[in-house]
């Protein structure tokens, strides 16, 4: 592979369409698209200071390198890239990519971030912005610490380890997806979702858990969780606890040690397909 060090770029496509390349210590200043349709490309403590840096690239692999905030919309249309141990500070990154390997890596502007991809590994990020994973499928997503409203709204077939996600609106509109070992602190949590499964969960989320059709929960935890439930249909939710609310659920089974409030509306929901059951 040809090898880069210690250059610093200016002006538009300094090294478009470029392939087999090792980049060190490099910067790409103020230009767009610098490496836009290249394939096999490794960087290493470099810096992308303007937009739209890998577009169109293939097989990228990227260790302790730095997006600034002007490189927004970083990676839009790439298979198979790698990133690790680095910093992403431009909001609007990763879309339409195939591949995407994110490892050690912080967005403190994540917004519009990870739209529209597929085949998606996250392995301790932290992130904080708005509409996080949007549309986003086949997910793997282990020590995700997020800070941010309307996660994964429309994601399918995503799995959620060992997380903290501080969302309201998460999971909206979502398919398959199975959330384990996390806390979740947001209003409207998973409204619209298909087949969302919840286990070992501490979840705080007014109004949460309502309209989903295919709800499974398995040792959570409901800490001041009101009015949930409402329409959700197929439920079995298994509750550690007590639960503050529960509002018209429209079938399954719901399990807890105590419910503060039942609000069952006949002229709504059909009682006889819902079962209620308190241990205590």
């Amino acid at each position: 592979m040809t090898e880069i060090r210690r250059v610093h770029y200016l002006g538009e496509r300094p090294l478009f369409a470029s392939h087999g390349v090792k980049i060190y210590d490099t910067i790409f200043d103020e230009g767009e698209s610098p490496l836009k349709e290249s394939s096999d490309i490794e960087l290493y403590n470099s810096m992308f200071k303007w937009k739209y840096p890998l577009w169109y690239c293939e097989n990228v692999y990227a260790k302790s390198t730095t997006w600034f905030t002007m490189a927004r919309a970083g990676v839009w249309y790439t298979k198979n890239i790698t990133v690790e141990d680095c910093a992403i500070e431009a909001p609007k990154n990763f879309r339409r990519c195939d591949g995407v390997t994110l490892r050690r890596v912080s967005f403190p502007d994540a917004s519009e971030t990870l739209w529209s991809c597929k085949n998606v590994t996250i392995d301790n990020v932290t992130a904080k912005g708005t509409y996080f994973a949007m549309n986003s499928e086949n997910m793997t997503v282990d020590g995700l610490t997020l800070y941010g409203d309307y996660s994964f709204d429309g994601a399918k077939n995503v799995t959620v380890t060992n997380s903290h996600l501080l969302s309201k609106d998460s999971f909206w509109n979502s398919e398959n997806v199975t959330v384990k070992n996390t806390f979740i602190s947001g209003e409207y949590l998973g409204w619209n979702a298909k087949n969302l499964t919840l286990e070992d969960c501490t979840i705080e989320s007014l109004q949460g858990l309502c309209y989903i059709s295919g709800l499974t929960m398995k040792n959570c935890k409901l800490i001041n969780t009101t009015l949930a439930f409402e329409y959700s249909a197929d439920i079995d939710a298994d509750i550690e606890g007590n639960i503050d609310s529960v509002i018209n659920p429209s079938s399954g089974t719901i399990r807890a040690d105590h419910i503060d409030e039942l609000i069952i509306e006949s002229d709504r929901v059909d009682p006889s397909k819902t079962k209620i059951i308190c241990r205590g």
